[in-house]
């Protein structure tokens, strides 16, 4: 059982323009996994304040992260940079997976930058925005994630 944090990047859900859909997709996701939902938020394509709550989730005791949206190539997509800027090593194969994976729904998922990290002592996996791609994705990458969050908490931190 995880214990997890949600952040949804979005500046319109996050600004009330509309109802955030990916958040709570991914919540249902993961309570069915069996997994505690810890903390949860919305924030604007911001990279300081992407990097913001994915720090606090991690000293909140968050193994893993899970954020939705920000992963595309329009200009305001920044939730990889963002991540990148905080990690301590980045994990290929949850990307490289989830992108051959997505490909075979639809062909725009070569345009995703989905990726998957250790920062500080969590797992924190970046997303697509659309909900079902979110919960396509985590269910593509599920059997990798337990071990990954073991290894995860594990690691000694300058923290």
């Amino acid at each position: 059982m995880h214990t997890i944090g949600i952040i949804t990047v979005s500046d319109r859900a996050s600004e009330g323009v509309y109802e955030d859909l990916g958040g709570p997709a991914l919540r249902a996701a993961a309570e069915g996994y069996g997994w505690t939902v810890a903390a949860e938020a919305i924030v604007p394509d911001d990279l300081g304040r992407i990097q913001d709550t994915v720090r606090s989730f991690s000293a909140q005791g968050c193994g893993l992260i899970l954020t939705t949206g920000g992963t595309g190539i329009a200009e305001r997509d920044v939730t990889p940079e963002a991540i990148r800027g905080l990690m301590r090593v980045e994990i290929p194969g949850f990307g490289e997976l989830m992108r051959m994976k997505s490909i075979e729904l639809t062909p725009n998922a070569i345009l995703s930058r989905g990726l998957a990290a250790i920062v500080d002592r969590s797992l924190v996996i970046a997303l697509p925005g659309k909900p079902q791609g979110a919960v396509d994705c985590l269910g593509f990458v599920r059997g990798a994630i337990d071990h990954a969050v073991k290894l995860a908490l594990r690691v000694p931190t300058s923290c």
